[in-house]
């Protein structure tokens, strides 16, 4: 796959302070990447370069093809945005929000409007007035408004602040069902790092301005997983230390026992010992995380 984005060395400063340093990425044409750091390490401030909302200090940045600094213009053209509000008006009907701004986008269709209102679940809220919806229900209408002119990208900030657990897996759902069916480009900034787990194809942790690693999933457990916490619920009774020669473990309660492994290679063989005495009902690596694989980026990274 051809990359959608690509920066190299990017810098910005504010007022002679340094927001972003020589951070450098690609982004894979369509793919869910994770752009994730604390609050203040630089995510809105790189989302508005690659809008070309403002121009970067040094450094180079393509975009769909084109250079933010000087061509803003065609890449908001081909891309939408959902920041952390919602930015619609609350005194019109959600069919109104969305046909007043496909014809900002000169991109008015009425079949485009009942379909992106049918792919959120929200037709049959059409006719209610925004403001009158929910957290969750105005997001949705905002991920409909930045789909209206089918983009290859779509930017999200923050997305899913103010949403409860049943609402954040529902933006989670829309996001895959977007990238599957209209192969949508699409980069995440958040700092919780648990709700991306399961749609990102690739992550870029940020911190104090730094891109300070990058990868897949398996490219990040392969790179920092010394050992592997692997979680065994069981009906093995409790035994003797040695029972499990070349093991180290602790009982976590009275049906699950927590092993410390050297590597993944190491699990077939435990379970097929387990077995052999009694059931195995369930078997978890704990530290696998991304959550825990952050953290153990920024130690390795001396917190920077």
């Amino acid at each position: 796959m051809p990359n959608i984005i690509e920066l190299d060395q990017v810098s910005k400063h504010f007022s002679n302070r340094e927001i972003l340093k020589d951070v450098s990425f690609e982004i894979k044409e369509g793919s869910i990447n994770g752009l994730l750091g604390p609050n203040g390490a630089g995510k809105t401030t790189i989302i508005r370069l690659l809008n070309g909302v403002i121009d970067a200090t040094s450094g180079n940045m393509k975009v769909l093809g084109f250079d933010p600094n000087k061509e803003g213009n065609e890449i908001r053209k081909k891309s939408g945005i959902v920041t952390e509000s919602a930015s619609l008006y609350h005194d019109m009907t959600a069919w109104d929000n969305l046909a007043f701004f496909a014809k900002l986008y000169y991109a008015y269709d009425s079949n485009r409007i009942t379909y992106l209102l049918e792919q959120f679940d929200m037709l049959e809220h059409k006719d209610k007035q925004v403001g009158s919806f929910s957290t969750g229900m105005k997001k949705r209408i905002s991920l409909a408004k930045a789909l209206l002119h089918k983009p290859s990208l779509l930017f999200l900030d923050e997305p899913t602040n103010g949403l409860d657990p049943e609402g954040i897996n529902d933006v989670m759902h829309y996001l895959k069902k977007v990238n599957q069916e209209e192969r949508v480009t699409i980069l995440i900034c958040s700092h919780v790092l648990h709700q991306l787990e399961t749609v990102c194809d690739s992550y870029l942790f940020l911190n104090n301005g730094r891109i300070i690693e990058k990868g897949g999933k398996g490219e990040l457990e392969d790179k920092y997983l010394s050992e592997i916490k692997l979680l065994i619920e069981t009906g093995l009774k409790p035994v003797e230390e040695n029972r499990f020669k070349g093991y180290t473990y602790v009982r976590r309660a009275s049906d699950r026992l927590e092993f410390t492994l050297k590597s993944k290679e190491e699990i077939t063989p435990l379970l097929k010992t387990i077995l052999n005495e009694t059931w195995v009902h369930n078997c978890e690596i704990i530290n696998r995380s991304l959550e825990a694989l952050y953290f153990k980026i920024r130690g390795g990274n001396n917190g920077e």
